[in-house]
């Protein structure tokens, strides 16, 4: 159940280069699985901006956010007792019955966020793998370790963590994966594990955010499907992976 509300910012703070964490305060009641998302209004700009859900806590949502346009620009700019228009209950999240007794959660940069509540609701037992191109652009490294999670950071360039690419900190060792990152990751992971179940939260530019318009259709092996509505989690075997 989709629901227009305003919310209250009560922090905003920058936690990476270029990332933010902000939480906010408002009804969260349509908010039910990990990895939906919400869809911010703007002052001054016409289309909303759709954010992933990193955690809910109550009427406590959190909300983190790479600065890469005029509309995180001004995100970034909030200060605590600032209103935000929020569309909430937006895409179909995570299957946690999927998870089995070995789920492995791969996120990739700002891919980062809606699997922290995927990690909360599966009670930490799992393992993650974290993957930023650079040492300061890690986070949340902390957050998913004390929720009881078996992690593991990759870095690009090796200034923290394990050097190289998230697929090379994974395994078939897993009864379901779950990730959420840029396409290329996606795309390699699902080369890599193969005949091992996964669910990829896939990231398209929006219009409307709640299957309206069409902007953010994909072709899957099941035909036409709009990430904002049937998606954004997909089965990774049900996705034409293009080069």
């Amino acid at each position: 159940m989709q629901r227009i509300c305003d919310f209250t910012v009560s922090s905003n703070m920058q936690i990476a280069k270029r990332v933010f964490q902000m939480k906010l305060v408002g009804d969260t009641s349509a908010i039910v699985n990990a990895g939906e998302f919400v869809n911010v209004r703007i002052d001054g700009l016409f289309l909303r901006r759709p954010i992933s859900v990193c955690d809910v806590d109550g009427d406590e949502l959190t909300l983190i956010y790479k600065t890469v346009g005029k509309g995180t620009d001004a995100m970034s700019e909030l200060k605590s007792g600032a209103t935000l228009n929020l569309l909430t209950g937006l895409g179909n999240g995570y299957g946690l019955s999927l998870a089995g007794e070995r789920p492995l959660l791969v996120g990739g940069g700002v891919g980062v966020p809606p699997l922290y509540l995927l990690a909360k609701r599966l009670g930490g037992k799992c393992k993650v793998v974290l993957g930023f191109n650079s040492a300061d652009e890690v986070f949340y490294e902390e957050e998913f370790a004390k929720l009881g999670a078996d992690v593991t950071v990759v870095t690009v360039d090796g200034s923290y963590g394990k050097k190289g690419f998230v697929t090379d900190a994974v395994d078939g060792d897993i009864t379901h994966w779950y990730a959420c990152g840029p396409y290329a990751m996606l795309r390699a992971l699902a080369k890599k594990l193969e005949g091992v179940g996964g669910s990829v939260s896939i990231e398209e530019r929006m219009g409307c955010g709640f299957g309206a318009c069409m902007g953010c259709s994909i072709i899957t092996k099941n035909g036409v499907k709009r990430v904002c509505k049937e998606g954004p989690v997909f089965d990774a075997e049900e996705v034409i992976w293009h080069m």
